[in-house]
C-alpha cells in the first residue's frame, strides 16, 4: 500500500475488516475468518468491547489465570492474573504457598497522594507572581468545588496547590503543582478536569490583577495534565523469617541461599543492566494483576520505573538484608490504582476479578498488587540462585512449542516424558518432534 486511506473511521466494522483483508493479505478470506473467530457470540457483550476503543475489528485474547494461597496481612487471597508469559502465574502461586507457611506477606500503604500540574509561562517579576498566587490560592480551590464536591464527600479532593518556579530549567516556565486524594478511583479524569479549571481561573485572575503589567497579565497556559509519576502514592510489601526456615527441597543450605539471594539483590541495586531485568520480573506480577483489575498498566509501568531512578541511577525496586538471624525481603513501589470507575464498572471480567479479590478498596488493591510483585521477584531470584531460571521456564514453555507445531496427543506424551529428565530448548523439541514424525 503506497497511499493513505481516507475515511477509515467512518467505515462499518465489516467494511474495515474487508478493507484490511483485501489490502494486506494474499488470502483475504482466511484473514476475515481469523478476525471474526475472536468475536463474542453475545452481540451485546461484543458491542461493549467494540466501544472500549476506536476502529475495533476484533478482540485480542490474553489468558486469565489464578494464583492462590496469597496470605496478605493474615487474609488469604486468590489473585487473578492476566498475562501471556508462561511460568509467571505458576511462579507467583509457588512463592505465595511458600510464604504462606512462613508468616505470609505484610503490606502497608505509606501514602496515597496523586499529582497533577498546570504548566504555564509567565514573563515578569517572580515576587509579584508569588504574591498573586498566594492571594488567589483559596479562589483556585473554590473554583473547582463543583468538580470536587462528590470526591470530598468520600474523603478526597484537592490536598494542596503549590507554585513551582522552573525558570532555571526553562525560560519563563512555572507550574501549579497540585496534590490530590482520589480515594477508590484512579482519578485521571477527575484530576485533569480539576487542573483545566484551575488553569482557567489562574488565567482569568491574572488578567484582572492590578499589580501586573500588561505583559505579566498574559499568562500562557501550556497544558494541564496529571502525572503518572506518583512517588507519594506508595505501598510497601515485605516477607521475613528465620534463616533456617528458608529451607525446602531446593534450598538444602538456607544460610548459603540467604547470602546468595542477598548478593543477587545487591547486584540489581548497583548494576542497571541487571536492575532492568530484575524489575521487569517484579512487573510481571504487578502488570498481570493491574490488567486483570482493569487498571492502566502503562501508567503504572512508567511511574514505577521513574521511581526506580529517583536517586539518579536506575536501581532495584526490591531489597534484602540478613539481621539477627532473620531474612528480610521487601519492596516499595508507587501504585496509582482504582477499584471504581473506568473499566471496573464496564468489563465483566474485571468485575469478576474484583469479586474474587473480595471487593478491595484502592488501598487494599495496592497492597495485593505489591505482594504479587514481591512474590514474583522472590520466585525469580530463588530460581536464579539455585537451579537457574530456564529449568522451570522452559518446561512451562514446552506446551507453547508443541502448540506451535500442532503436536498430536501421542507426540505430546512422548515428548513430555522425554523432557522430564532432559533440558528443554526450542531446537531439541523440534528435533525430537521431527524424528517422531519420520
Amino acid at each position: 500500500m503506497n497511499q493513505a486511506v481516507s475515511g477509515f473511521s467512518k467505515l462499518s466494522k465489516d467494511e474495515k475488516i474487508n478493507w484490511i483483508a483485501q489490502t494486506y493479505f494474499s488470502n483475504p478470506e482466511q484473514a476475515i475468518h481469523t478476525l471474526k473467530q475472536y468475536w463474542n457470540n453475545d452481540q451485546k457483550l461484543q458491542q461493549l468491547h467494540d466501544e472500549f476503543i476506536e476502529n475495533t475489528v476484533s478482540n485480542f485474547y490474553l489468558p486469565m489465570g489464578i494464583a492462590p494461597n496469597f496470605l496478605i496481612n493474615n487474609t488469604y487471597y486468590s489473585v487473578p492474573m492476566v498475562i501471556e508469559e508462561s511460568s509467571v502465574v505458576a511462579a507467583a502461586a509457588k512463592a505465595a504457598k511458600y510464604w504462606s507457611t512462613r508468616g505470609g506477606f505484610k503490606t502497608t500503604v505509606i501514602n496515597t497522594e496523586k499529582i497533577g500540574h498546570v504548566h504555564f509561562l509567565f514573563t515578569g517579576n517572580h515576587e509579584k507572581l508569588t504574591t498573586f498566587f498566594n492571594q488567589i490560592k483559596p479562589q483556585l480551590i473554590q473554583s473547582a468545588q463543583s468538580i470536587t464536591a462528590n470526591m470530598q464527600k468520600r474523603g478526597g479532593g484537592i490536598i494542596d496547590i503549590v507554585l513551582v518556579d522552573k525558570t532555571s530549567d526553562l525560560q519563563n516556565y512555572y507550574q501549579l503543582h497540585v496534590t490530590f486524594n482520589t480515594i477508590d478511583s484512579m482519578g485521571a479524569n477527575f484530576i485533569n478536569s480539576c487542573l483545566e479549571q484551575l488553569a482557567t481561573t489562574l488565567k482569568q485572575n491574572a488578567l484582572n490583577y492590578e499589580f501586573f503589567s500588561e505583559e505579566e497579565k498574559n499568562i500562557t497556559i501550556v497544558m494541564s495534565i496529571l502525572s503518572n509519576y506518583v512517588p507519594n502514592c506508595l505501598v510497601r510489601a515485605e516477607v521475613s523469617c528465620k534463616i533456617e526456615d528458608l529451607a525446602e527441597k531446593k534450598i538444602e543450605n538456607p544460610h548459603e541461599f540467604a547470602q546468595k539471594f542477598m548478593q543477587a539483590v545487591k547486584i540489581a541495586e548497583i548494576e542497571p543492566y541487571r536492575a532492568v531485568t530484575h524489575n521487569k520480573g517484579i512487573m510481571n506480577g504487578v502488570d498481570a494483576v493491574v490488567l486483570a483489575t482493569g487498571n492502566d498498566f502503562r501508567a503504572v509501568e512508567a511511574g514505577v520505573h521513574a521511581y526506580a531512578s529517583k536517586n539518579g541511577n536506575y536501581s532495584s525496586l526490591s531489597h534484602a538484608k540478613i539481621e539477627n538471624g532473620m531474612f528480610h525481603f521487601w519492596l516499595e513501589i508507587p501504585l496509582a490504582l482504582g477499584t471504581v470507575g473506568g473499566l471496573t464498572a464496564l468489563h465483566p471480567l474485571v468485575k469478576l476479578a474484583l469479586e474474587i479479590l473480595q471487593k478491595p478498596s484502592a488501598q487494599q488493591l495496592m497492597q495485593i498488587v505489591a505482594a504479587v510483585g514481591l512474590a514474583q521477584n522472590f520466585a525469580a531470584l530463588r530460581s536464579l540462585t539455585t537451579t537457574g531460571i530456564q529449568e522451570g521456564h522452559m518446561k512451562m514453555h514446552l506446551n507453547n512449542i508443541l502448540n506451535q507445531f500442532q503436536a498430536t496427543k501421542e507426540e505430546r506424551q512422548t515428548i513430555q516424558k522425554h523432557f522430564e529428565n532432559n533440558t528443554v530448548s526450542h531446537a531439541s523439541v523440534v528435533e525430537l518432534l521431527e524424528s517422531l514424525r519420520k
